[in-house]
Formats: structure tokens, sequence, C-alpha cells
């Protein structure tokens, strides 16, 4: 199943049934997805998608691609490397993700699978933790590359978090249409060019151990994203270095989930 969030012009913000054959309509979720009170039989009008889930918090993984790893010079880690992203940073699928006024010139993409938790988790073992998640959506961790290393001495958090800096979607493919999440091809594709592309099988810690991990450490409510890290190919490992313009396209592109378009503008 797919599950979209959407603007409908009778009812506004909703969540809805999401059928790919009938892409202007949505059948309408009262309550939570992952708690429906009921689905309604009458199909709403899409007016736009907004990102399909609104997070209680967004986890997010560092250097959990061995070759990404690779690419910056940094071994793998032991345990998860864990950083947050400001719930505020969400964006949709063909939303824009906006280049600050606040001065970051080194904005990067960063594609990567995230996972929507659907059942408060809390000291899950990793054969527990599927029953935990409620599906997943595609995600792109940009990130501003001189705020994170160097304006902010090293803490990730404000260099991820700046408006617009958390694209999910387009939907949520809820888990029982993905078997093995840590079995799909991941790539990013900048103005048609191609510039991660991965497989999640070449995770280093898998999403069990993931989300078994993280509820060690904290309760995971309904509605928490967990990005699950990204992949090699990003821009500022390249020479030069390749960092988002005004009027780029970045694409999310993942297997059996879909794809994730923004287009880049400057802040008004």
């Amino acid at each position: 199943m797919k599950i979209v969030r959407f603007v409908s012009k009778r009812q506004g913000a909703l969540y809805g049934v999401y059928d790919p054959r009938r892409p202007e309509t949505a059948k309408p979720i009262e309550g939570e997805p992952w708690n429906p009170r009921s689905v309604g039989d009458r199909e709403e009008q899409i007016e736009r998608l907004l990102a399909p889930v609104s997070p209680v918090n967004i986890l997010a993984l560092g250097i959990n691609y061995r070759k990404h790893g690779d690419e910056i010079a940094l071994s793998a880690p032991s345990a998860p490397i864990l950083f947050l992203k400001a719930t505020s940073s969400v964006t949709g699928p063909d939303h824009p993700i906006l280049l600050p006024t606040a001065g970051p010139d080194q904005v990067d993409y960063e594609a990567e699978l995230a996972v929507v938790i659907g059942k408060t988790a809390k000291n899950i073992t990793p054969a527990e933790a599927p029953e935990y998640i409620f599906g997943y959506t595609c995600a792109n961790d940009v990130s501003a590359r001189d705020w994170q290393f160097d304006r902010q001495k090293g803490q990730w958090a404000r260099g991820k978090s700046f408006d617009t800096f958390c694209p999910l979607g387009p939907w949520i493919v809820t888990r029982d249409e993905i078997k093995n999440p840590n079995d799909l091809v991941i790539r990013a594709v900048l103005n048609g060019r191609t510039v991660q592309e991965s497989h999640t099988s070449e995770m280093i810690f898998d999403i069990p151990s993931i989300v078994s991990n993280l509820s060690h450490s904290m309760t995971l409510f309904p509605g928490t994203v967990i990005l699950t890290g990204t992949p090699e190919g990003v821009g500022f490992t390249r020479r030069p270095p390749l960092f988002l313009q005004p009027g780029d396209e970045i694409r999310v592109e993942i297997e059996k989930i879909g794809t994730l378009s923004n287009r880049v503008i400057r802040e008004a």
C-alpha cells in the first residue's frame, strides 16, 4: 500500500491511500495512517502532495555505507552514528529546496532510504524491529557543508536543518510491500546525471539493527523518521566539488519505492 499526505480542495491537508493508476486522487484516512480510524470510500482530488509524514522526530545516521566512509577518510563505526535534523526542515515532493539567505554556499545532496516508525518502540531487539516499522520512503539529507564542518565546528545539526533540507516522499510504501529493505537499489540523479548509485545491502548497519539500536537510546514514537545514511558520491568529496545551484533538479530514486524530485532555488 502507498500512503500519501496531500492538500485537498475540500478538506485541506489529509493522509490518504494512493493508487498510482489514479494519480489525481486518494482515499482519505481518518486518523494517523499507522493507527487509522477509517479509510473513506470517496476519493479526494489531490491539489498537491506534501511530505508523506509530519515527523515527531527525525533521527539520521552518518557513515552507514562503507564506501562513503572511504571517500571521506573515516573508518566504519562500531555503532550507528546519530545526529538530529529539525522537523521544520521537512519538505515534500516537487517542492523547492531553498538555498538560504544565511549564506550556505556549499549545499550538498544525500540520497537516503527513510524508515517510518508505526508503533512505540523502546529497548527492542533486531528480530522484533520489523513489526515496529510502518513503511519506507525516499529522503534527501540536504547538507550545508560549510556550516557542518567550519561554521559550527563539526556540529552537524544546524548545517542539516535549514528549512527545506529534508525532502521526503513521494509516498510511504508500507512494510508488507518491501520484504527486505536491505535489498534495494538507491541513487541520486542531478540534472539527469547519476551522481550516487549503490545498494542498501552495502549498509554497515542494516535496518533492524538501526531501529533496535536507536530504541535503546530513546523511545521511538509513531511518526518518527529515521534516515539510514547515504552512499558514496556526495558532492563535497568530488574534485572539483559539486554543490547544488539555483535551477538544479535533484532526484532520489529507490527501487520499489519511487522517485523524490526537487528543484533548487534561492530563498527570497
